[in-house]
């Protein structure tokens, strides 16, 4: 007979787990607070006008009770709307294997991921710019690449020449540390004192600094640890560097439509049972083991009993569940209730419109906005759906918003936490307008505008009102909480832990760290059941074998208790400053010396009316380019990025040597150096002189 285990929590993390296991043969049982599957994951039915009922669970018991009538009498009386926009980066690896396992109509769930090409960092008052979410792959996206670099070495960003070389510099430092750097000292600085921000200029802290933290996971540069946003952000940039899949990828349709509902399907049809509204109460525990936990169905009470219990549910709610007797079998539990108070509102708002308005094939970054605005323009990706056939019939256009920014004043004087519902849209639509309203053009109006849905998890703050409150916040990884956060191996025997708030290589609260969490918890099942299954793949996050000598060096130096040597970086800087002497690139508004004859070129590429801008123009060039499987063989085979790269192994036992020799700690003979880095050791025993390197603190 087949062991069970009870998941709690049917979001990503819950069906992840439930998904190896199911592939093992183990009995699976699911309990699920919301009325519909995916967590945070999910996409949710909207029915224009349906207003705000209090929650997803409400929302849903009111949407079928109109459906019931369907005055409409269409096949789809609703449209869809998500809790967010989705993001699969190209470094995800866990969340994609699961999805390359979920069957889709002749292929996968993974087939319904597409590429997107560009990220628009939009302004106030002036025209954004396009940046490149992949490796070009044709004459329009090698043009548009050139565009962006020349904006970023140009003073028309407004970020000094030494500001942009200082970022450059911390970058280096992030990506050539060692992983014990980024841990032990790393994870407990914030990004805004590790970038220099208090020092640097306005634009830099608002795009380098603030921009990026708040944009990419809700975070706040004060007190956002550097280790989770350096790592991510390296990914990001090498996911652009490598030919290949884009760095930035979205769903071909609603979530629920092309994700969640079918992986159900797939899960349900091999023996998961899955509870809607069931709500865990309580957890109990006997002779130091879980024996079962209580569950709220509808209007009855039910004790959940099995082999094996997961928690799958948010930090927030996992801490309100640990008992007395818990904490006792594992104390580190106890750490879940600091560790709940890092958490940040990211919700999102969709806007649908009367005709489609595609903005930029990707993402767009708000980064004037004060809430923090970032957003996708889903058409032009959700290419499957016939919107005439959705709704009213009306909608030709959804745009995708998350807020990120709850406790900042926008243009209305109020923080969104301080708004009603129809505030936050208006003061929303309003900041989209400014940021993409530029030029004298008018790429929003209030007549494009049908009608707008913000997230059920908005509701009003019983506690608290005038204000709004959030039911699913999302946790932020802040300086000095990687202490806080427990293994997905507890040490209750068995109980084991499946949520984004465990520790885990992707380090961040995504779908990417709630599977890879998932994973972890299996094995750990695995391992105390003595069970000779195969263990689910874990991938720690990929760096170029180019930079690992790089990290070896400092390795050694971090172990014999020195600092990370930043002398490269600072060389580095002085011959960019002296080029910048020499060709008369200044910090100043205007172009200046030899460059100066690019700049007619760059402002050519970047006036709105350019020639990139002219869809004719634009299609002619993206024609022009080698075909896709080159680019997919470059990703794969490229030295340092794809391949192995060859030597890497000697050239970073050699720096390992070097850095020993700087702390004045022993070297190795020659035979045992060889025999490290693979090489065999012929004709060598000749004694060598040891060199002592010192060097001032």
């Amino acid at each position: 007979m087949p062991q069970k285990v009870v998941i709690l929590g049917g979001g990503v993390a819950g069906l992840s787990a439930a998904h190896e296991l199911l592939e093992r043969g183990f009995e699976v049982e699911v309990f699920e607070k919301l009325k519909i599957p995916g967590g945070k994951a999910r996409s949710i039915p909207v029915l224009e006008g349906l207003g705000d009922h209090g929650g997803k669970n409400e929302h849903v018991s009111a949407l079928r009770a109109k459906l019931a009538a369907n005055a409409l009498g269409r096949k789809r009386p609703w449209l869809p709307g998500e809790h967010g926009f989705r993001f699969f980066p190209n470094f995800y690896r866990h969340i994609t294997d699961t999805l390359r396992r979920i069957p889709f109509g002749s292929g996968t769930v993974l087939d319904n991921l597409v590429n997107t090409t560009q990220v628009l960092v939009a302004s106030y008052d002036k025209a954004g710019i396009e940046l490149p979410s992949r490796f070009p792959e044709n004459a329009y996206e090698l043009a548009s690449a050139l565009k962006s670099f020349l904006w970023a070495i140009s003073p028309r960003n407004g970020i000094p020449y030494a500001d942009i070389e200082y970022f450059a510099g911390c970058v280096w430092r992030i990506i050539t540390s060692c992983e014990e750097r980024r841990l032990e000292e790393y994870e407990k600085m914030d990004w805004w004192d590790f970038v220099g921000a208090e020092d640097r200029s306005e634009a830099y802290q608002k795009l380098l600094a603030i921009g990026i933290t708040r944009s990419l996971v809700a975070a706040k540069a004060r007190v956002a640890s550097v280790k989770t946003i350096g790592d991510i952000f390296v990914q990001l940039l090498f996911g652009i560097m490598t030919p290949g899949i884009a760095s930035d990828r979205v769903m071909n349709g609603p979530t629920n439509d092309v994700w969640i509902q079918p992986w159900l399907k797939y899960l349900t049809a091999m023996g998961l049972t899955y509870h809607f509204g069931a709500e865990a109460r309580e957890i109990h525990v006997a002779d130091g083991r879980i024996a079962g936990a209580t569950v709220r169905v509808g209007d009855r009470t039910i004790r959940a009993r099995g082999d094996w219990f997961i928690g799958a549910l948010p930090v927030e709610r996992m801490a309100l569940l640990l008992t007395p007797a818990m904490k006792a079998l594992d104390p580190s539990l106890a750490n879940l209730a600091p560790l709940s108070n890092s958490v940040q509102w990211m919700n999102g708002i969709q806007f649908y419109l009367t005709r489609d308005v595609p903005i930029t094939h990707g993402h767009i970054i708000f980064i004037d906005s004060p809430w923090a605005l970032t957003a996708v323009s889903q058409r032009q990706f959700w290419t499957g759906i016939d919107f005439a056939e959705w709704g009213d019939g009306r909608t030709r256009g959804v745009l995708s918003v998350d807020i990120s920014q709850w406790d900042t004043p926008g243009f209305n004087g109020k923080a969104a936490i301080d708004c009603t519902r129809q505030e936050i849209a208006d003061e929303t639509w309003l900041q989209l307008k400014r940021s993409l309203n530029v030029g004298g053009g008018a790429l929003l109006t209030d007549e494009d505008l049908h009608f707008w849905f913000l997230d059920p998890d908005i509701v009003d703050d019983p506690s608290h009102p005038g204000r709004e409150a959030d039911v699913e916040p999302l946790l932020v990884n802040n300086a000095n909480t990687w202490r806080l956060r427990p293994e997905a191996a507890t040490a209750i025997p068995n109980f084991v832990l499946a949520a984004d708030y465990v520790r885990t290589f992707t380090d961040l609260a995504t779908m990417e760290g709630a599977n890879e969490a998932a994973r972890r918890a299996v094995n750990a099942i695995l391992d105390r059941s003595g069970s000779d299954l195969p263990r689910c793949a874990v991938w720690n996050l990929h760096e170029p074998d180019a930079l690992a000598p790089f990290r070896a060096y400092d390795r050694a130096r971090y172990r014999a208790g020195l600092a990370w040597d930043g002398r490269f970086a600072k060389a580095a800087e002085a011959v960019l400053a002296m080029g910048q002497d020499a060709s008369g690139l200044t910090g100043g508004r205007r172009w200046a010396g030899p460059l100066a004859a690019v700049g007619p070129f760059a402002d050519a590429l970047s006036t709105p009316g350019g020639p990139l801008s002219y869809p004719i123009s634009a299609r002619a060039l993206s024609m022009i380019g080698l075909p896709a499987s080159v680019f997919r063989g470059l990703g794969d085979g490229l030295p340092g990025l794809g391949a192995p790269a060859p030597g890497v192994g000697i050239v970073s036992a050699a720096a390992e040597t070097a850095a020993m020799a700087l702390a004045d700690g022993p070297i190795p003979d020659d035979k045992n150096f060889l025999k490290s880095a693979g090489v065999a050791a012929t004709g060598i025993g000749r004694p060598r002189r040891r060199i002592r390197i010192t060097q001032k603190a």
